[in-house]
């Protein structure tokens, strides 16, 4: 049982690296046998291929998360862990779709993108950006009540200047919201945008102050993931 943990949950060993890395090529082919399914046109033949490729993949996952379940120490800490959510997720899909004939059910097949996040368990990288978010908590968190008052104050502005003008498109602060989202974001898809001269002048000045606040969380990630690695070292 100790060896088997040690294959599972570690990649140390050779044999834990080869587990490691063949379920990560089987991650991959699932999201690539998935985006084919999309294709229009396929024959009979190709899909009835794509639908077995499906039916191993699932297997071979399910008993992975079978043996995960086994050697956890803690069983139910297990099942509801992130990871663990995320195994189960991605296999559950196909058992709950199959042989039910519903299309609103069958819908639930979308969640086998949620495969893509298994990746993340074999990644150095992503423990990092993990422990990089712990580090910039803090001030991410007061980062997204800031930039939350200043769509609100985006919203209230345009609001007063454009409504007179354009009342369908700002009608009150709520559909402004949209306006705020787009310029503060720097999106700017320009389906909704100011016609007054006092509105474009409120956008260039929301426009400056986007342009800062897409650098904040930016420069706050370097920072922390620079300790993070720090930390690794």
């Amino acid at each position: 049982m100790n060896r088997l943990k040690a294959i599972i949950e570690s990649n140390d060993t050779g044999l834990g690296r080869v587990f490691d890395f063949g379920l990560q090529a089987l991650i991959l082919l699932s999201l690539v046998t998935f985006s084919l399914e999309t294709l229009p046109d396929l024959s009979d033949a190709v899909r009835r291929w794509l639908y077995y490729a499906e039916v191993a993949t699932v297997a071979i996952f399910t008993v992975e998360y079978i043996l995960r379940f086994v050697v956890a120490d803690k069983k139910s800490a297990f099942v509801f862990s992130f990871f663990g959510i995320v195994d189960l997720a991605a296999i559950l899909p196909f058992y709950v779709a199959s042989g039910i004939d519903l299309r609103s059910i069958r819908a639930v097949r979308l969640l086998r993108l949620l495969r893509a996040f298994k990746l993340v368990r074999y990644s150095k990288a992503v423990s990092r950006i993990h422990r990089a978010l712990l580090i910039a908590r803090e001030e991410l968190i007061l980062f997204g009540f800031v930039s939350l008052m200043l769509l609100y104050f985006a919203a209230v502005g345009i609001y007063y200047f454009e409504n007179e003008a354009q009342p369908d498109s700002f009608s009150s602060v709520f559909t402004s919201f949209w306006w705020a989202v787009c310029t503060l974001t720097t999106v700017g898809y320009g389906d909704v945008y100011p016609i007054t001269t006092g509105g474009r002048v409120f956008t260039f000045i929301v426009l400056m102050i986007g342009l800062g606040l897409v650098s904040v969380p930016a420069g706050l990630m370097a920072s922390a993931l620079s300790k993070a690695r720090e930390l690794d070292e």
